[in-house]
């Protein structure tokens, strides 16, 4: 029972208070100096048991005076507070000054002298959580009575029944939030590693869930269709998909359907016979005969004619085929990639693309983003490509400067990793140094959108780009200080003014933090 009205509304405000926050150091101090204003005791301790260590430490402590620290003051209380903690039960001293295992506390009462010294007690219960000590709630205070320690021993049993329930939540929350984050750190590792085709580059979240979807179906035999507008990769997504099936020892046969005229489309897809048509001088397999037990990439799906869409209908339904002129149905056992930039939904409405081999195709959709849409990616794409294209041509180009980093990030890139690819491939072989300069670029790059005016001519916008490169280098040497930049290239304020809104430069970011 509690001795008084107030001593029940600090238990509520105790346990109020230590469900305010999921954080355990938070609410302890909160709770110590609540009981402080209520008993009136002149120090106060909590310690929890820390699992991982395998010993007490001092959660936290007040009263503790100038020059002293919290684990100075456990320390020297440490030999009741261990018993307390080994035999579960509470210890109670009258008078701290007659222990000798409390001796150490006088240091304590001698920073704060007083006259006369009024008699201190030391009660220490255990924090329990069933038969389990988790810990221990310990205070000083002056006393008059045995009677008043009694009851201060039984309210302080009270408080450690509501600190044991808080810190055992506290306790298996964080355990739990340890687990999240060990699990959520094995799933980054593996987007980062088994999720990663070998042939792709990105980390872009856009990628990470391209490569979570290649892992997904890659080892299955499921028909895929690659979606994306030109330049994206949609062809490495298919060889990703291929390389990690269990197919990936057999043939991975390429066909675009829009590189080939209709006439000979189904000739090269589904071979032919001899004499099936002039020049047919010889049987000749298809493509799907060549990737029997293996991939074949229908690249440019949408662009098949109506009468071809029908024999690959059948291929996917029977799969069997016959070749051109012949009547003996060929067997065929071939995992479908198929890939496309165009709507096929818009056609099945014009009439232009089946609808049942729609269906047929599309059983696992893959989406693969433009260039556009993972710009976190891009600067890992070009110095992917200045290393590939250095070393085919003999150079040594090594990096690319602030000015040809700010338009290759400014572009719209149309043409996705295609275009960049072979800009860059144009960057390195114009290259004469080291650094890949803003002036190395196509002059398209030197306009932010197709809209935008640009240079009229080569020369011109050979010249803009040098320009653009020398005024960003210079900017950047005297850390976005306009005036100082203008004096170093010969111009005047207004001038450079003039050039850096016409570039759209933004020349703050070159300013230190602490000048901002």
């Amino acid at each position: 029972m509690c001795r008084s009205l107030e001593e029940l509304t600090l238990l509520f405000d105790i346990s109020y208070t230590l469900e305010s926050s999921l954080e355990l150091r938070d609410v302890i101090r909160p709770v110590l100096v609540k009981m402080a204003d209520v008993l009136g005791m002149k120090r106060g301790a909590i310690a929890i048991f820390n699992e991982t260590l395998d010993k007490l430490i001092v959660t936290e402590a007040v009263g503790i005076p100038a020059g002293r620290t919290k684990e100075v003051y456990f320390e020297s209380c440490r030999e009741l507070i261990q018993q307390v903690v080994t035999t579960g039960k509470a210890v109670v001293v009258p008078d701290i000054s007659l222990d000798p295992a409390l001796k150490a506390l006088d240091l304590f009462n001698d920073a704060c002298p007083e006259s006369p010294r009024p008699t201190v007690a030391f009660v220490c219960v255990p924090i329990k959580f069933g038969e389990e000590v988790i810990g221990c709630l310990s205070v000083e205070r002056s006393v008059d009575t045995e009677s008043t320690l009694a009851a201060d021993r039984r309210l302080l049993s009270l408080i450690s029944n509501v600190i044991a329930q808080s810190v055992h939540f506290h306790l298996l929350a964080h355990k739990r939030l340890s687990e999240l984050q060990r699990e959520n750190e094995r799933l980054q590792e593996q987007i980062q590693t088994h999720f990663r085709p070998r042939n792709i580059i990105g980390n872009s979240n856009a990628m990470r869930s391209l490569f979570l979807h290649i892992e997904q179906v890659a080892t299955s035999n499921t028909t895929v269709l690659i979606r994306g507008e030109s330049g994206v990769g949609k062809e490495l997504v298919a060889r990703a998909l291929h390389e990690q099936s269990a197919r990936k020892r057999k043939a991975f046969v390429k066909f675009n359907c829009a590189a080939l005229p209709e006439s000979i489309i189904e000739s090269e897809l589904f071979g032919h016979e001899r004499g099936a048509f002039t020049g047919a001088i010889a049987m000749r397999k298809g493509r799907f005969e060549i990737a029997d037990q293996g991939t074949i990439f229908l690249d440019e799906i949408g662009d098949v004619s109506p009468a071809t869409q029908v024999k690959l209908l059948r291929v996917l339904q029977e799969k069997e085929f016959e070749r051109v002129g012949g009547a003996t149905p060929t067997q065929c056992d071939v995992r479908i990639i198929a890939a496309t930039s165009r709507n096929l939904e818009e056609m099945m409405e014009q009439g232009k693309f089946r609808s049942d081999l729609y269906y047929r195709l599309n059983v696992f959709p893959i989406y693969v983003p433009p260039l556009r849409e993972r710009k976190s990616d891009l600067l890992q794409l070009a110095d992917h490509f200045v290393e590939k294209f250095s070393a085919a041509n003999g150079k040594k180009v090594s990096r690319i400067t602030t000015a040809a980093i700010d338009l290759l990030v400014s572009y719209h890139w149309p043409g996705n990793v295609r275009e960049l690819e072979n800009c860059m491939e144009r960057a390195v072989l114009l290259c004469q140094g080291l650094s890949i300069e803003a002036h190395h670029l196509p002059p398209t790059l030197q306009k932010k959108d197709p809209s935008e005016p640009g240079p009229s001519g080569a020369l011109e916008a050979a010249v803009s780009a040098l320009e653009f490169e020398m005024i960003v280098a210079e900017l950047k040497g005297c850390e976005g200080n306009m005036a100082k930049a203008a004096r170093a290239l010969g111009l005047t304020e207004r001038q450079i003014g003039l050039r850096v809104k016409r570039y759209n430069i933004d020349f703050m970011r070159f300013r230190k933090s602490d000048c901002k």
